[in-house]
This record gives C-alpha cells, structure tokens and sequence, in this order.
C-alpha cells in the first residue's frame, strides 16, 4: 500500500534520505534505567536535557529575535502558550519576552502538556488592562497559524477495526492519504509553502500552515479554507452527509485519484469492509437502486465468485463486482437524475469511508489552542514528532520514541548529548522540512521592509 500511496506523492523539492524521524540512530541498545509508567516524573529530565527549546522559538518568533533592525522586538512576547500542569490545571495566557525566559518557564514548571495559541496585540499577560476596551484598542488575536486536526477516533462509526480496539496498523493508511489529500490541496490550490505535520501522540495529526499570509488571516477566511476541504458533514440516516457534485470539483477530483488505489488496494481488505453481511451492508446503503443492491446481496450471501477473481481478495473482488454492476446500471439508465445518483455513489462510498474528518472547529477560530510539537502525550509518553508528508506511508506511529526511551538513549550515550538519541531525527526533519525554508522567507520580508524604508527617505 505504501507503494501505491507513494504514486500519488508530488514531485520533492529535493532528495531526503531519511525515512522519517523515527529512523534507527545506530547507538547500541541503551539499559533501561527510565521505565514507562508516569510520565510526569520524566518531564523534568526531558525539559532540561532534550527539549528542542532553541528550534522552538527560532520557529514562533519568525525572524522577529532582535538581531535585524526591522524585527519587532515585542512579537514573541505577545504570543501565548498554555501550560496544563501536573493534576490538569490549565494555565492560559502565558507570555515570554525571549527564548531564555520561554526555555526556564518550561524548565521550572514541567508542564504535562504545552499549547500555542495566537499572537494578540498587547503581551497576552497584560490583557485585564485591555479588556473594557472597544475596537482596535481591546485585547484580541491579530496573528495564528492556520491549524487543521485530525482524529482517527472520528472514522470509527465506519471502521471494523478501530484504533482503540486494534492499534494503528490497520488504521495508519487512512492518516497517510489525509496528509497526501491536504498537503496537495493546500500547496497547489492555495500556494501555501511553509506547512508542518505533526503526529499527535495518540490519535492523530496535526497540520501548521505557517506562511505569513496564512497566519494573519481573519476567522471568515479559517472558516472559508476548512470549509473547502470538508466534505464530510457527519452522518444521517446510517449515511455520511457528503458534498459531493456531478461534474465533480478539481480538487475532488484530485482527492479520490489519491484515494481510490488505497481504498482499493488497502483500505478495503484491511478493514474487510465487504466481508460479511454486517459490513457490506452499510456500503449498499449508498446505491440508489434496489433490484441491484439485492442481486449483490444473494450474491455474496452464497459465497460465489465471479471466475475472473479467483484468488483475489474476497473484499476486492466483491467491490470490483459491485463496480462492474453500477456500470451497467448506468449503461441501461436512461432517467437523468437517477443516472446521476449512480454515478456519484461510488464516490460516495470511497469518500464516506476514506476521505480526511477533519476538526473544523479548530480551524476555523485565531484563538484556538494546538499542542506544540515536540510535546510528550501525557497518556502514551510518546513524543509529538514531525511527519514527512511526502513518505506518509513509511512512518508508523508504533516506533515514534517514548519520553522514556529518549532518555535511555541518552543516558547510554557518550556525553549525554541529546543527538546521540532519536530526537535529533525527528528535529533534523523539521528543520530540512519546514523551518529552513521559513527562517529564509522570514529575512527576506525583514529585508523588504528594510528596502521600503530607504526607498521612502531617498524619494522623501
């Protein structure tokens, strides 16, 4: 499946030769010293000794870290983070002049969780001064990337196998062609360039659009963007809610050219979605004619098989069945508006099943919170690591490093240097991924300002 998925992959920009950032770093096995279990107990090593701090902050301030003339040295210290602390007490509204001051913080109060919200335009700790203030002089949100969550818990009105019950080797697939369907949308459709994934810890991902365009837009234009992407709108009456058309949209289009091979090929046997009555019963929910979705019935109720799939999966060769079917239910259709019904429900069924379920709610809002990377889930250990959207495929939510093992790493390694542990992979990653290219975009706008500045006092 990682093969067909892959055929599907834009062209890269430009070679990588690690997988991904949970690649084996070649250190020998390191002795157990650090157990799983209470994570929290761990926080205060991982802090101290691992924590991308510096990585960090040269992503949040944007180039605004003092050192060029134009930067606006107030930027970082107006962005908030929230710290849930040990016992779940949320703490909002948390500002740091520097990266010094950022990196104690985090240090002295070992929080379980960190979340990044907006940049406000007054430092977010002194917003009580703001706040009975009208118009352009209150405390609001003037600045946030633009954010998308997906939780593979959502898909389980429709899955055999869920995470929970199963794990992430039969589910991960349907993670990898979200990343592939809004990565592609996203780049090709609005040109967005600075985008991150990240995997969640748990139950999924999620996306950082982080081009300055995206960062200062309104929540009408969030909303506009996410509402582009959902085409699932929940359910009714046993069936997904889709917004779906006959022609169907470019991106649509695009979408299911991602998805049917994987839907095919993966998702279909994996999930044994036309195993048993049960299961491919809410798939002949979808098609719109009854005399056809009784023959398929009869059919697979008697355990026969057409000769020319024999040997085939028993879950592919009933879907190729069922599309050989509505073929020719089209063929012999002759009412426009039921043709159209036929041809659309196997779109349907795909994108019911398959296509990305996203969050929209955290999209759509400038002041929603979203754990940063790099983060450990309090629940698992595991540490929030960046994916390469381009090898989606390849990365497996079952070896991203556990607070635990990092330390480990660290505590067999020559020095204690935190890149003789698997962090280093997964920083290596975002940096070459995203924050390279950021950091160069960030100096050129530093110095456009600074050209426009010149050009005003020569023509003053």
């Amino acid at each position: 499946w990682r093969r067909v998925l892959a055929t599907c992959a834009r062209v890269p920009v430009r070679p990588r030769a690690m997988v991904g950032p949970v690649a084996a770093s070649g250190a020998p096995a390191p002795a157990d010293m650090f157990q799983e279990g209470n994570v929290q107990d761990l926080m205060k090593l991982y802090y101290g000794r691992i924590f991308p701090h510096e990585t960090m902050y040269k992503w949040l301030a944007y180039g605004n870290d003092g050192k060029h003339p134009k930067a606006d040295k107030h930027f970082f210290s107006r962005r908030e983070f929230c710290f849930t602390l040990d016992g779940d007490i949320f703490v909002r509204y948390q500002s740091f002049k520097d990266r010094g001051d950022m990196e104690s913080a985090i240090k002295q109060r070992c929080p379980s969780k960190i979340d990044i919200g907006p940049v406000y335009n007054v430092d977010p700790q002194k917003r009580a001064a703001y706040s009975a203030r009208d118009g352009e002089r209150s405390f609001q949100a003037v600045e946030r990337e633009l954010v998308f969550d997906i939780d593979m818990n959502d898909y389980d009105d429709v899955l055999k196998y869920t995470l929970d019950e199963h794990g992430w080797e039969k589910c991960w697939p349907l993670m990898a062609v979200a990343i592939r369907i809004l990565d592609r949308g996203l780049r090709e459709d609005f040109g967005f360039e600075h985008l991150v994934w990240v995997f969640s810890g748990r139950r999924g991902i999620h996306c950082w659009v982080c081009d300055r365009r995206a960062r200062v837009m309104t929540d009408e234009q969030r909303s506009s963007i996410a509402s582009y992407f959902s085409i699932y709108k929940g359910r009714e009456a046993g069936r997904a809610k889709l917004m779906l058309t006959v022609p169907k949209h470019p991106s649509v289009q695009r979408a299911l050219e991602i998805l049917e091979p994987i839907w095919t090929d993966v998702i279909l046997p994996s999930q044994e979605i036309l195993e048993t009555e049960e299961t491919w019963e809410p798939v002949l929910q979808y098609i719109p004619d009854d005399d056809l979705c009784q023959k398929l019935r009869e059919k697979w109720s008697s355990g026969r098989r057409s000769s020319n799939y024999q040997g085939e999966d028993i879950n592919i060769s009933r879907w190729n069945e069922l599309t050989k079917e509505l073929e020719r239910a089209v063929s012999r259709t002759k009412d426009p508006s039921k043709r159209r019904a036929l041809v659309k429900c196997k779109d349907e069924i795909i994108f019911a099943y398959a296509y990305p379920k996203l969050d929209i709610e955290v999209s759509k809002k400038r002041n929603h919170l979203l754990k940063a990377p790099f983060c450990i889930h309090p629940k698992t250990g595991k540490v929030c690591v960046p994916i390469d959207p381009e090898k989606a495929e390849d990365f497996d939510p079952d070896n991203v490093p556990t607070v635990a093992q990092l330390l480990n790493e660290l505590n067999a390694s020559k020095g204690g240097d935190w890149k003789a542990t698997r962090m280093r992979d997964a920083v290596d990653l975002f940096d070459d991924l995203f924050l390279k290219g950021l950091v160069k975009e960030n100096e050129s706008e530093l110095m456009e300002k600074t050209r426009e500045q010149v050009q005003a006092a020569v023509d003053f």
